[in-house]
């Protein structure tokens, strides 16, 4: 048998847990083992020869649970024979035979179930291995001395019954399968098909009941025990409780174990023997951890439970106080609060919060299902290369925006456009004091990038209309995925040209240049039309030969020349909203293009801080200039 037949990645067990061969429920891969890093999963790692079992197999976890059902029968079981020796020679006995025939055959089955290699984290198949493994570990020797019989072997060899105490103590261990139950409830923690609240309540439940009926059981057995049956903690309570009922008999040592666990302490039944008082000291010390340890546990699931209610109304407390102190409107301090509150609704769905862990293979599948559609219906990415499209979708970030909040204030530096997903947004200007209304944004609408584009202050402010949904994206980002791309530049560009022609006459008034620049692109568009059809009608003076270079040629577009903003008057002299002009190639023609927009003659050149023009390639796009 070759290396790669004694060993496998997990993988591919773990995919043929269900019989269609795939996982259905994911949840469930919490509790399943991972393969290495640079495991190479193949299927050919499973035609191993003999019967192995994958751990994870999904009818070994049902056998497995299956087992743990048998266990809280022997969990309850054996305390109850030791106190109770009838019932374990009568009619129990058939039915600890039949749970022990299923234990052992489950430790015939552990010699054929792969195991993980800890160090290399491989299963090992290999069956001499397997059995090595489990007969050298102390697992193997618990295990076949708690499912031995040894009641029903001591009557087959010796033809007759014996109730004693060896046989009781024997039976005890059996309770060593409860670590089967502790390995199910580590599982069920895990697995997120499960209330994580309701699986540790349910297990707190558990080992409170075990406790019970233990000391119960144990308390019992002492009495019948005692070399006096009336100088005993039932018996001065039940005469001849020995000849009484079983149930009866369990029934007072159950009210007795709950009473003491839950220090009522009634009085009715108390330790009147030596060897009582010593057991009912350690049990109520006992009790003391076991009840640290339930309240313990409980407190912490109700903390974990309100623990973001808790956060939530600190976070409020301060938002408060910090308004008090520094005497904020009642309008800025609403809104803060409706955004706190809105962020502790809307947390499970804030894509930084839950993806920032994840790979970022899986953080931009998951913002293209989210984001695509109104990625594509938005205007300026109308168009663009697929490329180009997965880098903006992969560099979104998704935010939550209650209404009468405040997305974009006018004036403020640009620095992120907006692109609304759903609720609607009101776009606004504040003029002479006032607030005035442009209009409204719905999905798939772009705000923001008036002040990116023409890198000048936020024109508008945005505000929300109704609770809204916003995906950001950074202008940094932004021009470093555009620069490389050329064509999708140009798409760029010509979408938004033409959405700023197609902007309402109130909105184009509140950008100064606006109006001048739309009639200079009309007028260079009409231009290169009109030289487009000249060329057309030129007659073809190569002799019709279609393959001379440069006869269907068209002309590259012409490169996109920085602007700047003249004003004719000195910076301290006046206001005025200047005139958009694109920058040409010198000084004298600068000077001849400003007398011709702005009639009047000028000599000098300088900028808002009043230092002198004297080159040109000292100058930014939209820098405002003076001429005088």
């Amino acid at each position: 048998m070759s290396s790669s037949f004694l060993t496998a990645s997990p993988l591919p067990l773990l995919f043929r847990r269900r019989s269609s061969g795939e996982i259905r429920n994911l949840a469930s891969v919490s509790s399943s083992i991972l393969p290495a890093f640079g495991t190479v999963v193949d299927d050919g790692h499973l035609q191993t020869k003999g019967f192995v079992v994958a751990p994870y197999d999904r009818r070994y976890r049902w056998w497995q649970t299956f087992l743990v059902v048998l266990v809280v029968y022997s969990a309850w079981a054996s305390p109850f024979e030791l106190a109770f020796k009838k019932v374990a020679t009568g009619s129990l006995m058939p039915v600890d035979l039949v749970v022990d025939a299923f234990f052992a055959v489950d430790i015939a089955l552990t010699f054929f179930v792969a195991y993980l290699d800890k160090s290399t984290y491989l299963l090992v198949l290999d069956h001499k291995k397997i059995a090595s493994r489990y007969i050298t570990k102390y697992y193997f020797a618990m295990d076949v001395a708690s499912t031995v019989p040894f009641q029903a072997l001591h009557r087959l060899f010796t033809g007759h019954t014996r109730e004693g105490l060896v046989f009781g103590i024997l039976n005890l261990l059996r309770l060593w399968r409860l670590r089967r139950v502790s390995e199910l409830f580590k599982r069920l923690k895990k697995d997120t098909r499960f209330s994580y609240f309701w699986v540790r309540y349910f297990k707190l439940i558990c080992v409170t009941l075990f406790a019970v009926h233990s000391a119960g059981c144990f308390y019992y057995w002492m009495a019948t025990h005692h070399k006096a049956s009336a100088d005993t903690w039932i018996g001065t309570e039940v005469n001849a409780f020995e000849h009484r009922s079983i149930w009866l008999g369990y029934t007072y040592a159950i009210y007795w174990a709950t009473v003491t666990l839950t220090t009522v302490g009634y009085g009715d039944l108390h330790a009147v023997n030596f060897g009582e008082k010593i057991f009912s000291i350690f049990y109520m010390l006992f009790n003391i951890g076991l009840f640290a340890y339930l309240v313990g546990n409980m407190t912490n699931l109700v903390v974990h439970s309100a623990f973001r209610t808790l956060f939530m109304r600190d976070s409020i407390n301060e938002i408060f106080r910090y308004a008090s102190k520094n005497r904020l409107p009642e309008g800025l301090k609403e809104q803060m609060l409706a955004h706190m509150q809105l962020k502790f609704k809307t947390a499970e769905l804030q894509q930084e919060e839950v993806l920032q862990d994840l790979p970022k293979a899986i953080r931009s599948s998951i913002a293209h299902h989210l984001f695509r559609k109104t990625i594509d219906k938005t205007y300026l990415f109308k168009g663009i290369s697929e490329e180009l499209t997965v880098q903006l979708v992969s560099e979104m970030k998704a935010e939550y925006f209650p209404p009468k909040v405040d997305i974009i204030l006018q004036n403020e530096i640009p620095t992120d456009f907006y692109i609304l997903v759903t609720g609607a947004l009101d776009m606004l200007v504040y003029k002479n004091g006032t607030e005035q209304f442009l209009s409204t944004l719905g999905s798939a609408d772009m705000v923001g990038e008036f002040g990116v584009f023409f890198n000048i202050p936020q024109p508008f402010t945005v505000r929300t209309k109704r609770l809204s949904q916003v995906i950001r994206i950074s202008h940094q980002h932004f021009k470093q995925m555009i620069q490389p791309q050329n064509e999708d530049s140009k798409i760029i560009i010509t979408n938004f040209t033409e959405h700023l022609k197609d902007l309402k006459q109130e909105v184009l008034q509140e950008i100064p240049f606006l109006p001048e620049l739309l009639e200079e692109l009309n007028t260079e568009q009409l231009g290169m039309e009109s030289n487009e059809d000249a060329r057309n009608h030129e007659p073809v003076d190569n002799h019709g030969d279609p393959n001379v270079e440069g006869t269907y040629k068209t002309s590259a577009p012409a490169p996109i020349t920085m602007r700047v903003i003249i004003h004719g008057h000195h910076p301290n002299e006046g206001d005025s909203k200047g005139k958009l002009i694109h920058l040409p190639d010198s000084i004298d023609n600068l000077l001849r293009l400003a007398e011709k927009k702005l009639e009047k003659r000028g000599s000098t050149i300088v900028m808002a801080d009043g230092s002198v023009v004297e080159e040109l390639n000292a100058l930014r796009d939209n820098d405002h200039l003076f001429v005088f």
